[in-house]
């Protein structure tokens, strides 16, 4: 044993770091008791649709609007015979699908089939997207 220098240790030490709590370890039970209990201030204040990619229309406050005062009829306005006819004539005569007349005003493929079917609820907005996208005129003057 005579060739042994001396014994040399080379360790550094270890330092273990916690991660910074993120929103959902907030929320946790846990972590919201211990904040009571530590005395922190704690939002518990809930939101309306939050995560969802829902926007509020305002269409339909104004058809409930509308349904709330009618006291005879409990029922929406549908879209008229005389519309129906016009959104598919006008539809025709620019040779498109329903599906290719959704995509171009940004709507959903079932919308053009119920204003055709005359089961949608009328929105003014639809209404007149349809009509600058097919170039004719769909509403009939009362």
């Amino acid at each position: 044993m005579a060739g042994i220098g001396p014994i040399r240790q080379d360790w550094e030490p270890i330092v273990v770091r916690k991660k910074a709590q993120n929103a959902a370890d907030k929320k946790d039970e846990k972590a919201v008791n211990a904040a009571r209990r530590s005395g922190a201030e704690i939002d518990t204040t809930k939101k309306y649709n939050a995560g969802t990619n829902k926007a509020a229309s305002s269409g339909t406050s104004l058809n409930t609007k509308r349904l709330d005062d009618d006291t005879e009829n409990l029922s929406h306005e549908r879209v008229s015979s005389d519309l129906k006819k016009n959104l598919m004539q006008a539809r025709l005569d620019k040779k498109m699908t329903q599906a290719q007349l959704a995509q171009m005003i940004n709507e959903k493929p079932q919308v053009i089939q119920e204003y055709e079917s005359g089961k949608a609820i009328p929105n003014n907005q639809i209404i007149g997207k349809l009509e600058r996208a097919l170039g004719a005129k769909l509403r009939s003057k009362k």
